[in-house]
């Protein structure tokens, strides 16, 4: 019997502990957090200028694509409007 209460004992003693454990660990995120708050307030402003920055490089890139492709266009529409014309005329 003394035993079987031993072994209860030592089986709720570890369950504490692992309690104890996941409280402490909890804590400790928490307070990660907090104490990292200024740093990532800190970043905000510069993460934020690198966001516009690749935004304005996205933009101008399609632009760049865009304002090459209107002469590819114009140049095939010139050379295909007569096959086009005598296509739609037969």
């Amino acid at each position: 019997m003394g035993t079987l209460m031993a072994l209860f004992t030592l089986f709720f003693l570890a369950v504490g502990a692992l309690v104890l454990l996941a409280i402490a660990a909890t804590a400790l995120k928490f307070t990660l957090k907090l104490a990292l708050l200024p740093l990532k307030l800190l970043f905000l402003p510069i993460i934020l200028v690198v966001v516009v920055i690749k935004l304005a490089v996205l933009l101008t890139i399609g632009a760049v694509v865009f304002a090459i492709l209107i002469p590819i266009f114009i140049v095939l529409a010139i050379f295909a409007a007569p096959f086009l014309l005598l296509a739609a005329l037969h």
